[in-house]
């Protein structure tokens, strides 16, 4: 991820979580924490369980987050100099005009004094991965209606929106390489039907968390039980077209590999003495089962995301 695709990341994280942004720009945020927000990411679970057990007002931290580093350190040391080495501007405030002109809009002035902990936000960073995570966490499972591209003026008239299941799921081909893939499938509750590439439509749709007006949702014949068994049947019956050669292939290194520790490790255990057999034994062991988990070819599935979108018509 680059700057500016953590910057929007950040932006689109701090409005879904409720967060009060107090000033911005294009290299740095600075916000009121909401609530669920702090208690992702400020590690202060004494404290929220105190708020939980006496119902207290919560108190939430603000944050700096700096999302290009770089940009924000040159607009900042600008500020810093001498008021009167800038040019006077008819507000008088030459710092704010210093770095207006570096960033180019600010929600408010800079508050220099303010004691705001400072987070640069890069990735691999620690706490762009707890905003990573606090996504996950949060956005597990969802429920979204697709919001109609027309609305009827007639009271009595209402569409007809089928619910469908959701899920994201990724596959590893792992040995001593390692190959992943996402498989985004739709399922209907109404009448069973698979779609492929699921996420991809949804992206052609607005969609809201609130059922629209002069809209009736269709009754289910699938659960979701059911429908989660469709979509592995589904994935199932697609990765037996695959070409596994790869797994024949690592196969072969790892029976090349245990021949030679095996090769190693048997005559130092027949030549040992009683006493250091059964170290070098558990040794040997061990060994086998590093090689073992480094090149034994294994395919694993597992369900990132999913949720329940209904959509207009009866798929």
């Amino acid at each position: 991820m680059n700057e500016r695709q953590i910057h929007k990341f950040v932006q689109r994280y701090l409005e879904a979580m409720d967060c009060r942004i107090i000033e911005k720009s294009p290299a740095h945020f600075q916000v009121k924490l909401s609530p669920r927000a702090d208690r992702d990411l400020t590690n202060r679970p004494y404290y929220w369980s105190f708020v939980d057990r006496t119902g207290a007002e919560p108190e939430t931290m603000s944050m700096l987050l700096v999302t290009d580093k770089a940009k924000y350190d040159d607009a900042a040391a600008a500020v810093e100099k001498p008021a009167a080495a800038l040019p006077a501007t008819p507000s008088g405030n030459s710092s704010e005009a210093a770095f207006n002109r570096s960033f180019g809009y600010l929600n408010s002035s800079l508050n220099a004094n303010a004691r705001v902990p400072r987070e640069d936000l890069y990735f691999g960073s620690r706490r762009l991965e707890q905003l990573f995570q606090s996504v996950k966490a949060g956005g597990s499972y969802l429920c979204l209606f697709q919001e109609p591209e027309k609305r009827t003026s007639h009271p009595l008239h209402s569409t007809a929106y089928s619910a469908w299941l959701g899920v994201n799921m990724k596959v590893e081909f792992q040995c001593d390489m390692k190959r992943e893939e996402i498989h985004s499938f739709g399922i209907s509750l109404a009448t069973g039907q698979v779609m492929e590439q699921f996420s991809d439509r949804l992206l052609q749709y607005r969609m809201t968390p609130k059922l629209p007006p002069n809209v009736h949702t269709a009754k289910n014949a699938f659960t979701l039980h059911k429908a989660a068994a469709i979509a592995e049947t589904t994935l199932e019956r697609k990765l037996r077209t695959y070409d596994y050669s790869w797994a024949d292939a690592a196969a072969k290194r790892l029976e090349e590999e245990l021949a030679t520790i095996r090769h190693y490790y048997e005559p130092l255990i027949e030549g040992a003495d009683e006493d250091q057999r059964a170290g070098i034994a558990e040794q040997y062991d061990r060994r086998q089962e590093e090689i073992r988990w480094q090149y034994e070819p294994r395919v694993t599935v597992s369900a990132i995301n999913c949720g329940i979108f209904y959509l207009q018509g009866i798929g």
